[in-house]
């Protein structure tokens, strides 16, 4: 079909559900493949052979790599029920929260990858700092990341809502605490209870053990 649309990604990575996120918003009907990230299939490779990963948004047989480009994409493509704010000022800002998100994920995911209570400790340390900015300095009074609706900076923040539990119950630390981050906690909060949102979040439970193994996985490759 000239309009299929086709998601190659993994269920439980959040920039593959950042991208079933936007498709789940705009009402556009796709295909999910699953990929088995330590055997990435051929189709993969073919679609992404730059970079290798996930997610790949296939359009009417076009490849499109990276999640927020995708997320950008996808709007440009299907206007209706808009992603980003129509003024130009709010746009930007959004796109400004957007980058610093994206500029900050290694650190956020850092703590997962330490090893060691000193590599934990900096890592946490870390990632309450860039958790303190957003805090402080990001979002407004408003239910959403973005504002009174979900958009595109719910869809880059939504690794609070879901994997940063995760990751706390893996490595046993504690991060995005309500006491210290009362406005992020609740923002993610609210995130996670929208219906598009609760609807396609992998389970928390079933996330735990796997990631555990992952970790263990990336800190033996690590040579840790």
């Amino acid at each position: 079909m000239a309009d299929e649309v086709k998601l190659h990604g993994n269920g439980l990575s959040p920039f593959s559900c950042r991208v079933v996120w936007a498709l789940k918003l705009k009402g556009i009907p796709y295909e999910f493949v699953q990929e088995n990230l330590p055997h990435k299939s051929a189709l993969l490779l073919h679609y992404n052979p730059v970079y290798e990963t996930i997610p790949v948004l296939v359009h009417a047989g076009k490849p499109i790599c990276d999640s927020m480009i995708i997320l950008h994409y996808i709007d440009e493509t299907w206007p209706e029920n808009p992603l980003l704010p129509s003024d130009p000022f709010e746009r930007a800002t959004a796109r400004f929260w957007i980058k610093f998100i994206e500029d900050k994920s290694p650190v956020l995911w850092g703590v997962f990858l330490a090893d060691g209570e000193d590599d934990r400790e900096k890592a946490r340390k870390a990632t309450l700092e860039v958790l303190q900015t957003l805090e402080e300095r990001a979002f407004g009074d408003e239910k959403f990341f973005g504002g009174d609706e979900i958009n595109m900076v719910d869809l880059a923040y939504g690794m609070l809502a879901r994997w940063m539990p995760v990751i706390e119950e893996v490595v046993g630390v504690k991060l995005l605490d309500p006491d210290m981050f009362p406005r992020l906690h609740a923002l993610a909060e609210n995130f996670r209870q929208a219906a598009v949102i609760r609807d396609n979040l992998p389970d928390h439970d079933q996330m735990v053990p796997l990631f555990k193994i992952r970790r263990e996985q990336l800190l033996q490759i690590a040579g840790k």
